[in-house]
């Protein structure tokens, strides 16, 4: 079975909750892109989105995940949620990624989970709902490029989730 995995998805559609428990059945390493990011930044991704803006933030995520995806052996990467936003993150990971799944949940459900995480800056605004639903009109259709499978996250449990993305990499020549 093929043990490396990207997962992509909205902010908050369990891409790192997942892909800890994903990683840990499989016995591979997890690696979370926001998180090494932060490290590599020095600072946090609101800081650093605040104070060099979207583009500069975006440009440094593509340098990160065309490195991590270079690197060979099995893993799991869970991107962040605007990754795919560019062209290039989106090839590469089809290409170098190995199965890339889509995490996909309805903006209403990721409001619930996040509503009070102060953390994420596309969020930091008056109606983050309809922030929410505008930025999933705007990124499905991309999210779906970028991936091999879509995994629905509406009802199911994180370990029920984790099993069917198993059960795809089972799948996988």
């Amino acid at each position: 079975m093929r043990k490396r995995c990207s997962l992509v998805g909205m902010p908050g559609s369990g891409k790192s909750t997942v892909g800890r428990q994903l990683a840990r059945r499989l016995e591979v390493p997890f690696i979370d892109l926001d998180q090494r990011l932060e490290e590599v930044l020095g600072s946090s991704i609101r800081q650093y989105f605040e104070e060099q803006g979207e583009e500069a933030f975006r440009k440094r995520e593509a340098d990160l995940l065309a490195e991590l995806t270079s690197r060979p052996g099995d893993m799991i990467l869970s991107t962040g949620g605007g990754a795919v936003l560019r062209e290039d993150n989106r090839a590469n990971l089809l290409a170098h990624g190995g199965s890339v799944m889509y995490l996909r949940a309805a903006p209403d459900e990721i409001f619930k989970r996040i509503r009070h995480d102060k953390a994420r800056p596309l969020l930091q605004v008056t109606n983050p709902l309809q922030r929410l639903r505008d930025l999933h009109a705007e990124r499905d259709p991309l999210y779906r490029a970028a991936s091999h499978y879509v995994i629905e996250t509406g009802r199911p449990t994180v370990n029920t989730l984790v099993n069917m993305i198993v059960m795809q990499l089972e799948m996988v020549p």
